[in-house]
């Protein structure tokens, strides 16, 4: 066990995720990884006194996991420069696409950067280990990969045997959206987050709530004629 790498429970996949590279990068794509991602990135000591490491203090906490394009996660940012915001991502063409959003190519060592936003380029899951215990006001998870095959259940993040994990970073009170164009998520977000006990569905939406910025997931899954569902659940 490492310092970013807290135990998980017992049953527990060692990793939720698929291939964290697609296509080979471009030489931008490379310096963004390599210079700046470094100015971005939390590290686990870090994330132990996230605020601090903000220079926040005070500050509301919002996580967002597996950010894909981070059209969404951006957006946020821009719309809450009171919050802290942490975005998880280890898909190395996710990570180039937000971070090429933020400096211009040539820029990649000065250009600036939006001072509530840190990355976590690494497993969300030890990610909520090591946070203070109830410091997150807010969770996003947004099109998550469906697993949609039956052996691979055990790799969706919306799972039995995380909740614990989430429940001990949101506070009370706290909120976690979560949105998908999948059927079979769907069904298992609703399956699941009926018998959480740490947890209570506020709502469930057919049309993305105001508040809730779009993403590339989306729009896809609307031109291909799947429906999103839009839920809100809360931390007891």
């Amino acid at each position: 066990m490492t310092a970013d790498r807290p135990p998980l429970a017992e049953g527990v996949p060692d990793r939720l995720y698929g291939r964290r590279r697609g296509h080979p990068l471009r030489p931008r794509q490379q310096r963004l990884l390599d210079v700046t991602l470094p100015r971005l990135r939390l590290t686990p000591d870090q994330a132990r006194d996230p605020l601090a490491a903000f220079g926040m203090p005070g500050a509301k906490l919002w996580l967002e996991v597996g950010f894909g394009g981070g059209e969404h996660a951006l957006d946020q940012v821009a719309a809450h420069p009171e919050v802290a915001y942490i975005a998880s991502e280890v898909f190395e063409n996710g990570l180039c696409s937000l971070l090429s959003r933020l400096v211009a190519e040539g820029e990649e060592a000065t250009g600036a950067l939006p001072p509530n936003l840190r990355l976590w380029p690494q497993d969300a899951r030890h990610l909520l280990g090591v946070l203070p215990e109830s410091g997150l006001d807010r969770l996003f998870l947004m099109f998550p990969d469906p697993w949609p095959k039956a052996r691979h259940a055990k790799r969706r993040f919306v799972h039995p045997s995380l909740l614990p994990l989430v429940a001990r970073a949101l506070r009370p009170g706290g909120e976690w959206r979560i949105a998908s164009d999948d059927p079979t998520y769907q069904g298992w977000v609703e399956e699941v987050m009926a018998e959480a006990a740490d947890f209570v569905l506020m709502s469930r939406e057919d049309q993305r709530p105001p508040g809730w910025p779009g993403t590339r997931y989306e729009a896809k899954a609307r031109r291909e004629g799947r429906s999103p569902v839009y839920w809100v659940c809360r931390r007891r």
